[in-house]
């Protein structure tokens, strides 16, 4: 693989993968420090790129185990952070902004409380709209046992926003 190869199937998963950097450290400078690792390391095992049916799961199958070894260095398990989150939209008013942040916030609340797995599997299933192959790849897991992951996880976090919400007495 040549350098202009490595341009254009490589570096487009950029934003995915620091996306899914921070947002498993919760920290911008480190979260650009495992992205550049990972570009170096795609980049050093070029040669090796060939034999993969998917680069991008690839790379985000070592940006996710980087993290993880950062955070069990680190030993810190928090995972989501909603202050830096924007919820503008010009058709509401402040009152509807203002619910559905405290919406999106409790919501944030109750992933932070699903175990790591599940986390991570919404994540890219919800959030960066990865394929259940692609999920595949990047955990390891087969396609089914996401499926269930993915479905306890969903269950737990509308189960805890109907509680909290006191629709489930």
């Amino acid at each position: 693989m040549d350098l202009q190869e490595f341009k254009t199937k490589v570096l487009p998963s950029k934003q995915k993968l620091y996306r899914l950097a921070l947002f498993m450290l919760q920290n911008r400078e480190e979260a650009e420090d495992i992205l550049q690792d990972v570009f170096l390391k795609l980049w050093t095992n070029k040669h090796k790129l060939h034999a993969y049916a998917s680069i991008e799961a690839f790379a985000m199958s070592i940006t996710k185990n980087m993290c993880l070894d950062k955070l069990k260095a680190k030993k810190n398990k928090q995972m989501v952070d909603v202050t830096d989150m924007e919820l503008n939209s010009g058709e509401q008013t402040p009152y509807q902004r203002y619910e559905l942040a405290d919406q999106v916030h409790k919501v944030q609340e109750l992933v932070k409380e699903l175990p790591e797995q599940q986390q991570l599997i919404l994540h890219l299933r919800d959030v960066e709209g990865y394929s259940y192959e692609e999920v595949e790849q990047v955990t390891g897991m087969n396609v089914n046992a996401i499926r269930v992951t993915l479905s306890r996880a969903r269950k737990s976090v509308r189960d805890g926003l109907l509680k909290m919400e006191n629709y489930v007495l």
